[in-house]
C-alpha cells in the first residue's frame, strides 16, 4: 500500500503494511531489527502505541477515521508509551525522521491506496 499526503501532494511511503487483525496489531513492530525508509505499518483500529520490545525509535501519526492527522509523536524511543489520542481511529508507524522529512502536520489529509 502507498501512503500519500493529500495536503502536500507528496508520497510519504511506498510500502505500508496493514495490521488490521488482532494478532498483527498485537505484534506490530515488536522484535524487528529496523523499519526501512519508505516503509511503515498502519494499525487499525488503534488510539495509542508502545515501543516495548522494539530496538529502534519510530515516528507515530495518529489518524481519524477519514485519515486526517490529529496528533504526532516524533522519534518515539524504544520502551515508551505513545499518547492515547481521543479522536484517533488508526495509527501509522513510520521510520524516525519521516514526519520531518515529508512535512506531515496536524490537520493534513492522508491517503492509503493499494498498489494493485
Amino acid at each position: 500500500m502507498i501512503l500519500r499526503n493529500l495536503s502536500t501532494d507528496a508520497e510519504v511511503a511506498r510500502h505500508i503494511r496493514p495490521a488490521y487483525s488482532f494478532s498483527k496489531r498485537l505484534k506490530g513492530l515488536m522484535f524487528t531489527d529496523e523499519l526501512a525508509s519508505g516503509c511503515g505499518l498502519h494499525i487499525l483500529p488503534c488510539q495509542s502505541v508502545h515501543t516495548h520490545f522494539m530496538r529502534y525509535p519510530i515516528d507515530v501519526v495518529y489518524l481519524t477515521k477519514d485519515l486526517v492527522v490529529v496528533d504526532i509523536d516524533e522519534n518515539l524511543p524504544p520502551g515508551k508509551f505513545g499518547r492515547r489520542k481521543k479522536g484517533a481511529h488508526s495509527v501509522l508507524e513510520l521510520p524516525t525522521g519521516t514526519v520531518s522529512r515529508t512535512n506531515i502536520q496536524i490537520g493534513h489529509y492522508l491517503e492509503i491506496e493499494n498498489k494493485n
